[in-house]
């Protein structure tokens, strides 16, 4: 259930701005994306883990936030970042 290191490695490599990049906003999405769908799925088979579902829901704003920042500073690298990730369908 838990993200090994080198698939963070590829997800980071793959959104970061330069090599030493590791904590941009781009990333962070991205890192909190992987975990969302990771308790998502967890959550399908284990309705009734409420934990979980509090942690899931906090994820989600946090990403949220992270968004709307991205937004608000960048908003070429936020149409890029949505699109990538695909979390804005319109």
């Amino acid at each position: 259930m838990t993200i090994t290191k080198n698939e963070k490695e590829k997800l980071i490599t793959k959104y970061q701005k330069h090599d030493h990049d590791t904590g941009s906003t781009q990333v962070q999405i991205a890192l909190l994306t992987n975990r969302i769908l990771q308790l998502t799925e967890h959550l399908k088979i284990h309705k009734h883990d409420e934990s979980s579902r509090r942690g899931l829901l906090k994820l989600v704003g946090q990403r949220r936030r992270l968004l709307d920042y991205l937004n608000r500073k960048n908003n070429q690298e936020y149409i890029t970042v949505t699109k990538k990730l695909k979390l804005r369908t319109k």
